[in-house]
């Protein structure tokens, strides 16, 4: 690693908000006559619903206020604040919205306002924008902003309809990050990164058609259910996860299975459980096929245990298939890598897939079972949970390398090394994710499809404090003034 002609950039906070609202999977089992026992293994344990008086807006404002206190920041040298989130309910503003927010919170309490001269961009793509703002915050710090202090804060809504595949893994809630220069949580590794990206046409759009003819009488909230297509998203993952890793390999001249094995952490985009399992699963098959006597030899028993030939696979694995030519309605093979995905099967049976993947995925995933999709903020809040979970363990050390991987459907993914700085430690004890979970209100099956529908919810005893929410939604549209449809926030203390 050599950052000598590099000024050293990274990330020296974490704050999180997530709404009280959860559904129990064991429950929603029972209400939809689902498989708990697979939707356990797959999916997780719980998930969280927004509120009646919650956006994305309010939800990232909520962790923004809560980074500035956790970490003592000083508002006046924030000159970058960045959001990323693919649940915006409006088209022209963003950011800024949270900054307008946090600024009245802060004078409220005495304190100085966001400086004035704060770039205030928003990011999309899909699960990949709070990345995105990461590395244009990195950047801004690198040039312009030289001395400052930037925050990014990633915030979403994962709702899907009811009785939809995707209903299980809905979830709600917002990631802040503090960025500097001399780090002091972890260096962010930007110059050895990996990208790619790659046009998919439909495994998870968000088209505005979809809002047309919503009935919102009972509620302001407009229903932000994806167009997605599940076996064929999957794929989509794991093809970005290679090509962003063979980028990152290029880049680096790194030996790939030497370099795998090598990390202790991963973090990665985490829609569900088994999501990130499976694209480490199959980056790790990809990496043997390219390795040594030993890596082809192992790769083989896991062909020889799936009945599959070992030669028609690594055939496979060279072929570079055309992903979007799978999106179409007659194609029934969604699959790019069939054989890879059976000698997956083989491996996950193995002795070495626990010391490979699941070890390497641990550090914050309990605490993952419990959060569902949180859309860009899943990946930041993985870390989070996972950096708390090392400091409890003392299992990570300054200096080492954890790497991260970010993904957006349509597609995108960002693969970057981090390196753990030398006050990891006390910058971890400050971001009290646990704590931020800590506050749940279980919901029943009436309360739930209610909230989840738009409709008014009785016996929800939840007081806010110390977070904002939407006060009102402006209904005025006359040619002297309109407000129809803007919301207005406030702060309770």
């Amino acid at each position: 690693m050599n950052h000598t002609s590099h000024k050293s950039i990274g990330i020296s906070g974490l704050a999180a908000y997530v709404p009280p609202y959860r559904v129990w999977l064991e429950d929603w089992c029972d209400w939809t006559d689902s498989q708990w026992p697979k939707i356990r293994e797959v999916v997780g344990r719980s998930f969280r619903v927004r509120g009646p008086d919650h956006s994305v807006y309010t939800m990232a404002a909520n962790a923004v206020i809560r980074l500035i206190d956790q970490y003592d920041i000083d508002p006046g040298r924030v000159k970058f604040l960045g959001l990323g989130t693919e649940s915006s309910t409006d088209n022209s503003a963003g950011a800024i919205l949270i900054k307008g927010m946090v600024d009245d919170a802060l004078i409220a309490r005495g304190k100085p306002p966001i400086s004035r001269s704060c770039e205030v961009p928003e990011f999309k793509h899909a699960c990949l924008g709070g990345v995105y703002g990461m590395k244009g915050a990195i950047r801004h710090l690198a040039l312009d902003g030289a001395g400052g202090q930037a925050i990014v804060v990633c915030a979403d809504i994962a709702e899907y309809a009811r009785g939809s595949s995707g209903e299980p893994t809905q979830g709600a809630g917002a990631v802040a990050m503090l960025l500097e220069e001399d780090p002091q949580l972890a260096v962010v590794d930007l110059i050895n990164s990996g990208s790619a990206s790659d046009y998919r046409i439909m495994d998870f759009r968000k088209p505005m058609l979809r809002f047309c003819g919503q009935d919102r009488s009972e509620s302001h909230q407009v229903q932000d259910f994806p167009v997605f297509n599940g076996k064929y998203s999957t794929t989509c993952y794991v093809d970005e996860t290679l090509h962003a890793l063979h980028d990152m390999y290029e880049k680096r001249e790194l030996n790939p299975s030497e370099y795998l094995r090598s990390l202790r952490t991963i973090f990665l985009h985490r829609p569900y459980r088994r999501m990130p399992e499976t694209g480490w699963a199959v980056s790790y098959l990809f990496a043997l096929s390219r390795g040594n006597g030993e890596d082809r030899a192992e790769l083989a028993s896991y062909c020889y245990e799936a009945g599959i030939d070992v030669d028609a696979m690594l055939t496979e694995m060279l072929s570079k298939p055309e992903i979007a030519a799978l999106a179409t309605p007659e194609t029934l093979q969604y699959e790019a890598y069939p054989l890879t995905m059976a000698a997956l099967r083989a491996f996950r049976a193995s002795r070495h897939y626990r010391k490979e993947i699941l070890d390497k995925l641990a550090l914050g995933s309990d605490t993952m079972l419990d959060l569902g999709n949180l859309y860009t903020a899943a990946l930041p809040a993985w870390m989070a949970a996972g950096f708390e979970q090392a400091l409890d363990e003392d299992s990570l050390s300054a200096g080492e390398e954890v790497l991260t991987l970010g993904y957006g459907s349509g597609d995108a993914a960002e693969v970057i090394p981090f390196f753990m700085a030398d006050g990891w430690r006390e910058a971890t004890a400050k971001i009290r994710f646990g704590e931020a979970m800590q506050l749940a209100i279980d919901l029943d099956r009436e309360q739930y499809e209610a909230l989840h529908d738009g409709r008014r919810v009785t016996g929800l005893d939840y007081l806010p404090r110390n977070e904002f929410v939407i006060d009102r939604v402006g209904t005025t549209e006359e040619r002297h003034f309109s407000d129809l449809g803007i919301e207005y926030y406030k702060f309770i203390a």
